[in-house]
């Protein structure tokens, strides 16, 4: 790669929909959880590699609401792979000073993944540097319609008027609350849509989409992303001598 990173125009938040592990395991002649075990391989690089780029928010979707619709053995698979990654990671993220945050619904996760993730956001709770956030049991039609039940409740109990439903309050009601929306959203696999992916939040992302299977994804195509959103102009609904000004 001849072109150089420019540490000044750095996206704040990056977003990654991790596809591919599947297809990744089947062009090897494996089992899918072998591609999925891969996957988190390539997690631990990416995390580590986004540290040392100084990107402050890595969010990357793990599990959606529609991956439960999936094989009762791979599903209970990935629950368990999730519960071992997260005790070995947890050193790591605190040695690297990475804040582990998570999104979605994880009332719905196995008690011992709940408790295990819940063990390591708190543990990290206080480190300062990348906020690595998991997608887990979450899609954005669920997180919208939590939303509005929320809004719909505080109206109800008179705690809200209905005119001061703001851009804000709705923002605040979502599970991302705290969190700048991504600067720029990567999708591996080749797949070009954002499968049901933080809706409201990508409204004026950069989208980039790589052929890259995810196991496959590496410093070196992250890079080409970063490198791909700088040579873009981040217009948010103004013209081109507005944003030059």
């Amino acid at each position: 790669m001849n072109e150089i990173i420019n540490k000044e125009r750095m996206p704040r938040h990056v977003a990654i929909i991790m596809d591919g592990n599947g297809r990744w395991a089947k062009q090897h002649g494996m089992a899918r959880m072998f591609g999925h075990k891969s996957g988190v391989e390539t997690v631990h690089t990416i995390t580590e590699h986004a540290t040392r780029l100084g990107i402050e928010y890595l969010t990357l979707y793990a599990f959606s609401t529609e991956n439960w619709n999936r094989p009762k053995e791979e599903v209970d698979a990935l629950m368990s792979l999730l519960v071992d990654t997260i005790g070995k990671e947890t050193p790591t993220l605190m040695k690297n000073n990475v804040r582990l945050m998570t999104i979605g619904g994880l009332e719905r996760l196995p008690e011992k993944t709940r408790l295990r993730m819940e063990q390591c956001v708190n543990e990290t709770a206080g480190n300062t540097g990348l906020n690595l956030v998991l997608a887990l049991s979450y899609s954005s039609r669920w997180e919208l319609t939590r939303m509005t039940q929320i809004l719909a409740e505080r109206v109800k109990n008179g705690e809200l008027r209905v005119q001061d439903i703001t851009e804000e309050t709705i923002s605040d009601s979502l599970t991302t609350a705290g969190i700048p929306d991504p600067d720029l959203l990567i999708r591996t696999s080749g797949e070009l849509r954002i499968s049901n992916f933080l809706l409201w939040q990508l409204a004026y992302a950069e989208l980039y989409f790589t052929p890259c299977l995810w196991p496959d994804f590496t410093v070196e195509e992250f890079d080409r992303a970063i490198i791909d959103y700088q040579h873009r102009e981040r217009r948010f609904g103004k013209t081109s001598e507005q944003v030059t000004k």
